[in-house]
């Protein structure tokens, strides 16, 4: 086997859980070979290194061997090398300590004591106060 489609290897390597998913990447601009972007039928050899846009981190794999089959998690290694750099994992690091420190208070969700603060306001007021057909 010298070359297979890029969207099965993904998919074989276990960089994404689906194929539909990995095809969906492609087409999305979000898989690269030497800073281009390429298409799912694009086909991959052995040397190849491949970069897949995860935001916020830009992994990199170089191609070891070739495989169309999924295969287990302990066999990866022999197929692949991750050679994504050092910078990358801080910037997943920043991001995962971040949390969500940039969502705006009073946007999204509440929070549990914003809830429970809104529960207690509403359970305050007496509907019967309220004249309805003024």
């Amino acid at each position: 086997m010298e070359e297979v489609r890029i969207d099965k290897w993904l998919w074989a390597v276990r960089i994404f859980k689906t194929r539909t998913i990995a095809v969906e990447a492609c087409k999305k601009g979000r898989v690269m070979i030497d800073d281009v972007t390429i298409k799912p039928s694009r086909n991959v050899r052995a040397g190849d290194v491949i970069q897949v846009r995860k935001p916020p981190v830009t992994y990199s794999f170089k191609v070891l061997a070739l495989a169309d089959k999924r295969m287990g998690a302990k066999m990866v290694p022999q197929f692949m090398e991750n050679v994504t750099s050092p910078d990358q994992y801080e910037l997943l690091e920043l991001n995962k300590i971040s949390g969500f420190v940039d969502r705006q208070r009073g946007t999204g969700r509440p929070t549990k004591k914003e809830r429970r603060d809104l529960d207690q306001f509403a359970g305050s007021i007496d509907p019967d106060e309220f004249d309805w057909d003024e």
